[in-house]
């Protein structure tokens, strides 16, 4: 009986503990920040190119691009799996958009022939000798 008092006690000391109210902590109010100041963007003027050149891959490519304001201008070359060479060149501007104009240069292997397939005759029936 005494086994039973002392774990109802227990209990009781528990709940009472566990049931305490702590206060959230206080923190300071976030500090104001002015935004930063605001700079007009510069006027967008650049001119840029490369070339590859690579016989053990196979890889030749080039582009070159220039741009002065909303106005740019290019082009890109590049060998294609054919052997053929496509060059792209391009234009683009707030007034026409992007404009393409696609040229290819034939490539280094000959169109493959249509495919024929050889004559096999049917094999002669097999008739059972009696």
């Amino acid at each position: 009986m005494s086994a039973k008092i002392a774990l109802v006690f227990v209990a009781v000391a528990v709940a009472l503990v566990s049931s305490q109210y702590h206060a959230a902590p206080a923190y300071p109010s976030p500090a104001y920040h002015a935004p930063a100041e605001v700079y007009p963007d510069a006027h967008p003027k650049y001119d840029f190119g490369y070339d590859v050149n690579d016989p053990h891959t196979g890889d030749y490519k080039s582009q070159k691009e220039e741009r002065d304001g909303d106005y740019v201008k290019g082009y890109y070359s590049l060998v294609e799996s054919d052997g053929s060479k496509r060059t792209v060149e391009y234009t683009a501007d707030e007034h026409n958009g992007f404009n393409a104009v696609v040229h290819k240069e034939g490539g280094a292997y000959p169109a493959a022939p249509a495919y024929k397939p050889a004559y096999a005759p049917a094999p002669a029936p097999a008739y059972p000798k009696y």
